[in-house]
């Protein structure tokens, strides 16, 4: 595991002819990065229910300016910790579970904290419908997602 310049964890992925990091927080970190190393910002897809990135422009993450994309199906909405509605819907989550334990006023905030700074967070969306709480790295193991992230390549030789 290594680090950019803003101490992003990141996971580096040896491909056949090509060395690529994931896990920026948005094409701006990733082209530092790229810069920095003399790399180039690709689009990385995880496209089989594992780890095995393949270089795509399928999602069209570059053009659309994002960093992070999940294809799950039209029934399956991913939200990331840094999409705009997260924190609605990391509030409406947090609500629905301290009711179900019976939490004190008190303890609702320290749930929301949980849900908030757990690992890079995903909120899972089933028919417009709260059903869990996953990391980034998680998501590609799920639902048959398609997961696409931004990524810097730089050749091996």
């Amino acid at each position: 595991m290594e680090t950019n310049a803003h101490h992003q964890k990141l996971n580096k992925y040896e491909l056949d002819d090509q060395i690529v990091y994931t896990g920026f927080s948005s094409i701006k970190d990733a082209q530092e990065h790229a810069d920095k190393i003399g790399g180039t910002v690709v689009e990385v897809g995880f496209k089989d229910g594992n780890d095995n990135p393949q270089i795509t422009s399928e999602a069209g993450l570059i053009e659309k300016n994002l960093h992070y994309y999940v294809d799950a199906g039209d029934e399956y909405k991913f939200i990331h910790s840094s999409d705009p509605g997260f924190k609605l819907y990391a509030d409406e989550l947090q609500k629905m579970q301290s009711k179900m334990r019976g939490d004190a006023p008190d303890e609702r905030y320290l749930a929301n904290f949980e849900i908030e700074n757990a690992e890079d967070p995903i909120i899972v969306i089933k028919n417009d419908k709260l059903e869990s709480v996953t990391s980034r790295e998680r998501s590609k193991y799920l639902k048959h997602a398609h997961v696409y992230e931004i990524g810097v390549s730089i050749s091996k030789s």
